[in-house]
């Protein structure tokens, strides 16, 4: 009677248990292999990381070389990669055609068949990215993706929290003709800016999860393309500030948030064009380090948390 009733009032704090417990996957998007060699990232217990490969990249012996440096220090290291397609390196505005990003879908999975998750394209929304206009073609791709590897993890697209978002999303999911279970978002603008308009009004337009694979705090910005983002705030301080915010007001607005990759690992210059980094190019940790690294032991207890709960509802079933 003791254990029966010890059981049952475990399953009772289980249900009861709020949405902002349960636990989120973090990661890092880094294209950078070094991060894996970096002692502080391995004594973090990081398991996921995202890299952006061109559609084309195993055709070029430079670019095959810098994928598998990549993608063996992230196995070694036990990290399980997160790999969306964009544009060619060598030929900037040529897209492939449905037929032929699946066939090279299948090179990247014949030479890389421990990596399950991928994105079908970086950025889609973007007018820099050349799927701007063209929702029906990558909903095409999407399809493609998924028609070759049944077995894996494929985010719709990942998209840029920018004015067309909702729009670009209306049309991708009527080309689609399947709704999606996974899509990426990169809403560096909004939580830069401290708020999550944008991200809610996502949540409501699509019915599967969606991971922040792109995010971060901004540090410095040297970009002088035509879509820089204008009037947000960039200091370490300020960086320190977006990271809490990302983990504390954004993550909990959704059970469907599963995934934060935080861009990225370290700032390799002073120079760097974009510095949104945790480690600094003078190899110091950030503040916003420690709040990754604090974010991190939390989800690990939360894990462990979840997984008494699902033992107790089994025992509680069992004992019936």
């Amino acid at each position: 009677m003791r254990r029966a009733a010890t059981l049952l009032l475990v399953a009772v704090a289980a249900l009861a248990a709020p949405a902002s417990a349960e636990a989120v996957v973090i990661g890092i998007a880094d294209q950078k292999p070094d991060m894996f060699a970096d002692k502080r990232f391995g004594q973090l217990g990081i398991r996921h990381a995202r890299l952006t490969v061109a559609w084309d990249a195993l055709r070029y012996d430079w670019q095959r070389r810098e994928l598998d440096a990549w993608m063996t220090a992230a196995r070694k290291a036990d990290v399980r990669p997160l790999l969306s397609f964009g544009p060619s390196r060598e030929h900037r505005r040529v897209l492939p055609k449905p037929e032929e990003l699946k066939w090279e879908f299948r090179q990247f999975r014949k030479r890389y068949p421990w990596a399950k998750t991928w994105a079908t394209w970086n950025e889609a929304n973007h007018c820099g990215m050349l799927l701007c206009h063209r929702e029906k073609l990558a909903a095409a791709y999407y399809r493609k993706l998924r028609q070759e590897c049944r077995s894996c993890t494929i985010l719709a697209v990942e998209l840029l929290d920018m004015p067309n978002m909702l729009g670009w999303v209306r049309k991708f999911r009527r080309h689609a003709k399947v709704e999606p279970k996974w899509w990426g978002l990169h809403n560096y603008v909004e939580a830069n800016r401290f708020r999550t308009t944008s991200l809610k009004k996502l949540l409501r337009r699509v019915k599967g999860d969606v991971w922040l694979t792109e995010v971060g705090g901004i540090v410095k910005r040297r970009t002088k393309k035509r879509y820089t983002v204008k009037r947000i705030p960039e200091s370490e301080a300020h960086a320190l500030r977006v990271t809490r915010y990302i983990f504390r007001e954004v993550v909990p607005l959704s059970r469907r948030i599963t995934r934060v990759y935080l861009y990225h690992w370290n700032s390799s210059t002073t120079r760097d064009s974009w510095d949104s980094a945790l480690i600094g190019a003078d190899g110091r940790r950030r503040r916003a380090f420690e709040v990754v690294r604090s974010e991190l032991r939390r989800e690990k207890i939360r894990r462990l948390r979840a997984e008494r709960r699902r033992e107790a509802r089994e025992a509680a079933r069992s004992s019936r």
